[in-house]
């Protein structure tokens, strides 16, 4: 005999598997590029931070008298922070959604980004960046969960990869930021800069709904509807046709309560291990190039300060380049595959700029730049694979703590560096970083698995 709560339970994932295949069958409207946009100033803007602190130093270093050590510190502090929001917000987006975390943690970014323009010591820009990495680190694991529950197995890849593209053009306008209104007005412009688009997006937020994929994991079925409805109502006000829904079974623990431990358990076990390998040895490597490049040219090589941001300009550039072919590509390639050969091709021009000793800043900038590109094509993409490891009740937890490992390579990366060249040489640097992506691509070829052109319930029951 069948009692009311099991009734009531079979209806509730009903409701569930109505709404995913609603979602699934959702052309991309005029209102979802708005979305992806508007949430994607916050990708824009974690990797323009990135660039913005690593150009200013070098007028800091001078005017604050800075140690080689307080600059690491500086430098550290940013990630350390993201690190800690990463895994704070994601697990509090899963209790109350992603739009209430995603309207704090914007706030907060903008908030520390003020201080910065006020910072009067190397301790005070290290707090306010520990600060703003906070609500970096929290916005963009939560935004690529949101914009990633909007979208069709078959039209994820190429649409989310698209917002992500997002992330290396913040660090090309950066660059660019650097090289043309820095010499003229200081390393504040480069917090201003900054500041201005982020402001401009905050009101934008409020017009945004909940993820109905949330909505639905919650129980809260009245509001998923109405929130698809509303895009099914603009999809056919725009001239679209909608195909009928294909209700496929959902499996029951999908809608089930759980917390961080089930990271750890079962299929997500190894999930979450080789996440947060890619993660850690992807970041380690090209946020150490980087943020040492443009130092590099002016200290060890004697180029002139602007000529050493356009170097650093063109690294960037190039990655926004190899980012929207691969964004293009990759829902045909496929994940692992794509992940696998990038981690082993990148090693070439690493290891060919350890034997030739580095000698010249423009070999550095060939090869560098060729590594650099390669890699970025994993680094701004894994957002996309995360999301697709987790189901929606572990989705935006799964990437925050998985972050942290890109905030921790991140953070190591630079002090690598700087242990290294001091000790043995500057070619030796490329060598570790060769070591370091060889280690990502055994850890991708052996351990990752293929998610193109699966529902995301399906992957991650």
């Amino acid at each position: 005999m069948t009692n009311l709560a099991d009734v009531e339970q079979i209806s509730h994932h009903q409701k569930n598997a109505e709404i995913i295949a609603r979602l699934e069958r959702l052309p991309v409207t005029g209102r979802l590029q708005f979305m992806r946009i508007t949430i994607g100033i916050a990708t824009f803007f974690d990797a323009y931070t990135v660039l913005a602190i690593a150009f200013a130093l070098p007028q800091l270093i001078t005017e604050w008298h800075l140690t080689p050590a307080y600059v690491g510190a500086i430098i550290a502090a940013g990630y350390v922070g993201q690190l800690v929001g990463a895994i704070f917000f994601g697990s509090l987006a899963e209790k109350v959604g992603r739009l209430k975390v995603l309207s704090f943690t914007i706030l907060l970014f903008v908030a520390m980004d003020i201080s910065c323009l006020f910072a009067w010591s190397g301790m005070s820009l290290l707090i306010f960046r520990f600060l703003q990495g906070v609500g970096t680190g929290g916005e963009v694991p939560v935004a690529s969960a949101y914009i990633n529950e909007f979208i069709g197995a078959e039209k994820r890849g190429k649409f989310f990869l698209l917002y992500e593209v997002l992330f290396p053009l913040g660090l090309m306008f950066a660059g660019m930021a650097a090289f043309f209104l820095m010499p003229i007005y200081g390393w504040k412009v480069m917090f201003i800069v900054g500041l201005v688009p982020s402001l401009l997006v905050i009101p934008l937020r409020f017009f945004l709904p909940e993820s109905p994929r949330w909505l639905a994991s919650k129980g809260r079925f009245k509001e998923a509807d109405q929130v698809v409805k509303s895009f099914e109502d603009g999809a056919i006000k725009s001239g679209k046709t909608l195909s009928e829904p294909v209700v496929k079974e959902i499996n029951p623990q999908g809608m089930a309560k759980t917390d961080w431990r089930e990271l750890f358990r079962g299929i997500y076990r190894k999930r979450t291990f080789t996440l947060w390998g890619m993660w850690f040895c992807v970041y380690m490597v090209n946020n150490a190039m980087v943020t040492w490049l443009p130092s590099l040219y002016k200290q060890h090589f004697g180029l002139s300060l602007q000529t050493s941001l356009g170097y650093g300009w063109i690294t960037s550039g190039v990655g926004v380049i190899a980012s929207i072919i691969c964004a293009l590509m990759i829902d045909k390639v496929g994940r692992r595959p794509w992940y696998s050969a990038a981690f082993f091709l990148a090693i070439i021009p690493l290891m060919s700029l350890s034997v030739l000793g580095a000698k010249s800043a423009m070999e550095v900038v060939i090869l560098a730049t060729l590594s650099y590109a390669i890699l970025q094509t994993i680094s701004f993409s894994l957002y996309l694979y995360a999301a697709e490891l987790y189901p929606t009740r572990l989705r935006a937890m799964g990437i925050g703590f998985s972050t942290a490992w890109l905030r921790a390579g991140s953070a190591i990366g630079p002090v690598i560096v700087g242990l290294v060249v001091g000790g043995y040489g500057i070619q030796y640097v490329f060598s570790v970083l060769a070591v370091v992506a060889l280690i990502g691509g055994l850890v991708t070829f052996l351990f990752a698995i293929e998610t193109k052109g699966q529902v995301l319930e399906k992957l991650s029951p």
